[in-house]
């Protein structure tokens, strides 16, 4: 069996990724004719509203043979609402392409791409893109990529008559001056070897084939990035870019032996409404009929159904799939996107910020409500990131979501595929709590307030941004049962999920300082229903600030409109920075508000003549000067003691 590469396309919006994909099937001879994105005709965008809109919204696979090697391509969104779907095929791959437009250049995606391909160690290659189109110029594409995203890169050739349709790329030959003088000297900036051996001039050492050589295993350690140039839709440098794929990328064999590993990376659900499974398996060979069990399965786990491997352009039903492939899983209900499979199986977390936007949504029709929750919640099976919330008290359904975009996609989804017909609640930031101080609380079990036969004291201190909820013990750890301490470690993260001002607490340490049971009467719903109390009350000592997500904005305008943008920008809090003029554009960056970047989407046209271009990315959290936002609670409130204790008897 050939050795296989899964290879992800990633890139900015409009920069040209499906376009290359659609090259690449052209050139290993699946398809006959390239499709185009305006046209809808493209293999990977298969969704009706994909073809409609013209953008990737959902994660497509494709498996094609170059040069000897099969290659599983995962091609991904490039707007940034749709920033999830990329990150859940990272943990998946052997290699990217990053794809950079030689017109528009380093965007704020391509920035947010690089740093967690670099920080995730996935070798990548970047091409440079659309050099056939009117202002394109890969010299200024190539600085930007040194300035903006890392100076480790090399460019493999050069491009020639830009800005035309007869725009090409012509390789460096191994022995080209410019080739080796770059090489040399960016391999130096990171090598003492290589850097005497770039001050001495010694030949044997900066000959091309040995800098080729060291360049290729620089790049398989995610170090070093070569530099292509060409055109998706003129095929222009494209060959190149293959032979890059295929020889500085770490294809591997397949590993057929040893136990099963892998992960899922998608869940969809098929014409019978029937749960499909993405799975890329790292090792071992999965078999029909077997029972599998994933990292968060109970009991046996469940039967393999069905399995069709991704290969040649299509997908084929097979008995097996074996380490390094692809395949579409049938028969596992229970399955979530993020399960992992064995000991090897690769689960990496979240890399990029979470939504900073919810909204309520609404059936037309109010029949309908109970249809919509099904409805989204198979939409959360494919996006767990929509997070939908249901509010027990005023009957509402809540998501959150990365943009205007993805809630129009909602919409349109649910109207399309389930033939429901949706309103939105105004979109409203989703602001998080931080623990300001140190707080302690605690209820002995018998005391006159507390009807649990259970002791529990909790401490809640502040932790560093992004270390999560760390629980400590205080007590000694046998003083409780196993189930019973689980009961309470269990239910603090949950309980956090709405704090004082009912928005979520993501970062504290949490620390048990009393505990006490009763052998006889003491239960672990017990302590799921104290521990609720006690930490609301340690937090309440604690204190908490609520912070709203800023975002790092970047806006490129005509020249003549900087002296009306910035009054607007000014009065939406934003905080820019110095513009920078080039010729008739100029480019204004800075920070702004996620819960005003709508109202300056909204005035851009207006003000700029319609070439207004806007790109904003996450950034961090601060805290909220004015009136503090809160949000409705959707559990019943520990806050209030009574009603919480009353809901509590009342479901017993």
């Amino acid at each position: 069996m050939a050795r296989t590469l899964n290879l992800g396309i990633v890139a900015h919006v409009d920069a040209g990724k499906t376009s290359l994909t659609e090259r690449l099937l052209h050139l290993a001879g699946v398809i006959a004719q390239v499709g185009s994105v305006d046209a809808g005709s493209t293999q990977t965008d298969t969704l009706e509203l994909e073809r409609r809109r013209g953008i990737t919204i959902r994660s497509a696979v494709v498996s094609f043979v170059l040069d000897g090697v099969t290659v599983n391509l995962i091609d991904t969104p490039g707007h940034p609402d749709f920033i999830a779907e990329v990150e859940r095929v990272l943990g998946v791959l052997d290699g990217a392409v990053l794809v950079v437009s030689a017109v528009e250049g380093v965007q704020a995606q391509t920035r947010v791409l690089m740093r967690t391909l670099r920080r995730l160690g996935i070798p990548t290659l970047v091409f440079v893109n659309k050099i056939d189109r009117g202002g394109a110029d890969a010299e200024r594409v190539f600085a930007e990529i040194v300035e903006k995203l890392t100076s480790a890169v090399v460019a493999m050739g050069r491009a020639y008559d830009e800005g035309t349709r007869q725009a090409g790329f012509v390789p460096y030959a191994p022995d080209d001056e410019l080739f080796t003088s770059a090489a040399a000297e960016m391999l130096a900036d990171s090598d003492e070897e290589f850097l005497a051996a770039y001050v001495d001039g010694r030949a044997e050492v900066l000959t091309g084939t040995r800098l080729r050589e060291e360049l290729a295993a620089r790049t398989t350690r995610a170090v070093a990035h070569p530099v292509f140039f060409g055109s998706a839709i003129t095929g222009a440098g494209v060959a190149e870019l293959v032979a890059g794929i295929t020889g500085l990328l770490p294809a591997k064999e397949p590993e057929s032996d040893g136990p099963a590993s892998g992960t899922v990376f998608k869940v969809e659900r098929g014409p019978a409404g029937e749960k499909v499974a993405y799975l890329r398996l790292f090792a071992g060979t999965l078999r029909a009929r077997e029972r599998v069990r994933f990292d968060r399965s109970e009991g046996d786990g469940e039967k393999v159904t069905g399995l069709r491997v991704f290969e040649r352009g299509g997908v084929a039903q097979r008995p097996a799939v074996v380490g390094g492939q692809i395949a579409k899983v049938w028969g596992l209900t229970g399955v979530r996107i993020g399960d992992t499979l064995g000991a090897a199986g690769t689960n990496l977390g979240h890399q990029f910020a979470p939504p900073t936007l919810e909204t309520v949504v609404v059936p037309v029709r109010a029949g309908d409500k109970g249809r919509l929750h099904v409805a989204l919640t198979q939409l959360t099976e494919q996006d767990p990131l929509i997070n939908l919330r249901q509010d027990d008290v005023a009957q509402e359904m809540y998501v959150s979501l990365y943009g205007e975009v993805q809630k129009e996609v909602v919409e349109a989804t649910l109207a399309l595929e389930y033939g429901i017909d949706v309103t939105f609640r105004e979109t409203t930031p989703i602001c998080i709590e931080r623990v300001l101080g140190s707080g302690a609380s605690y209820d002995l079990m018998g005391g006159p307030d507390n009807p649990f036969a259970a002791t529990v004291g909790l401490r809640v201190e502040p932790a560093p941004v992004g270390a999560g909820i760390d629980f400590r013990l205080e007590v000694e750890r046998g003083s409780l049962l196993p189930t019973l301490l689980k009961a309470v470690e269990e239910t603090v993260p949950l309980t956090l999920r709405q704090g004082l001002h009912g928005w979520e607490v993501p970062d504290c340490n949490v620390t048990l300082t009393h505990s006490g049971y009763s052998s006889a009467v003491s239960t672990a719903g017990d302590f799921r229903g104290l521990t609720p109390l006690v930490v609301m009350d340690a937090l309440r000592q604690a204190r908490t600030v609520v912070c709203e997500p800023v975002h790092q904005f970047r806006l490129e305008i005509p020249a003549d409109t900087l002296g009306s943008l910035l009054p607007v920008v000014s009065r939406l809090g934003a905080v820019p920075e110095a513009p920078v003029t080039r010729g008739s554009v100029c480019v204004l960056e800075g920070r702004i508000r996620a819960a005003v970047v709508h109202d300056l989407q909204r005035q851009l046209p207006g003000l700029t003549h319609g070439e207004g271009v806007l790109e904003f990315a996450f950034d961090s959290y601060e805290p909220v000067h004015g009136q503090i936002p809160s949000r409705p609670r959707t559990d019943h409130n520990p806050l209030d003691r009574k009603e919480y204790l009353l809901h509590v008897v009342r479901r017993i």
